[in-house]
């Protein structure tokens, strides 16, 4: 994989992160995270609209483009390519959103004398789904376990016990920059563990 001369100083930089990043090195995947992580998220949380999405969708473009390292050709920056990715997981979220609102409330042509009428999907999950759900929040739970603080507290309140930002900085008595920082942070780190727990297999 040879590299485009043509390419700024922090584009080389960034070459080099994806080269030690695909010959495993955890510090280089951290390095091109805490680089890019409020580019990304201030990019898709101008897309999406909500904070919250917002933060889900950037983790998650980070784990598509890290997922595709292999795919990445470095006649353009590094940069370009994951913001490309970023913006297109947004789009893909918007279009699932809006299909989905659609599904719940659809107009549909009941056939007679050309009346509409409205078709509500039933919301209730089967026993089956039911079990499956436990059992992702179990598994769930034992990765966050091996985070270290104040990692796991941080992602425990957010996403078991349901705590808005204002509650969580309140609970623990820091600044709520700090907690949108180190969530973001937890949640890279848990994703990390993810990925090389499902590699080991």
């Amino acid at each position: 994989m040879e590299i485009n001369g043509n390419l700024s100083e922090k584009a080389t930089e960034d070459f080099e992160l994806v080269k030690a990043a695909k010959n495993g090195s955890q510090a280089a995947y951290t390095a091109i995270m805490m680089r890019y992580r409020e580019p990304i998220y201030y990019l898709v949380l101008k897309m999406v609209r909500n904070e919250s999405d917002a933060e889900d969708i950037a983790i998650e473009a980070f784990e598509k483009a890290f997922k595709k390292l292999d795919q990445y050709i470095p006649e353009f920056a590094f940069s370009t390519w994951l913001f490309r990715i970023a913006t297109n997981h947004s789009i893909d979220f918007i279009r699932k959103k809006k299909v989905k609102t659609l599904s719940i409330e659809e107009v549909v042509d009941d056939g007679e004398r050309g009346r509409m009428k409205i078709q509500i999907e039933g919301s209730t999950k089967d026993p089956e789904e039911k079990y499956i759900e436990q059992q992702k929040i179990v598994l769930m739970r034992q990765y966050v376990e091996k985070l270290e603080e104040p990692y796991k507290t941080l992602i425990t309140l957010r996403y078991f016990n349901e705590l808005t930002y204002e509650e969580i900085v309140k609970s623990q008595d820091i600044p709520l920059g700090t907690v949108k920082a180190q969530l973001f942070r937890a949640r890279a780190l848990l994703s990390d563990l993810m990925r090389r727990s499902k590699q080991s297999i």
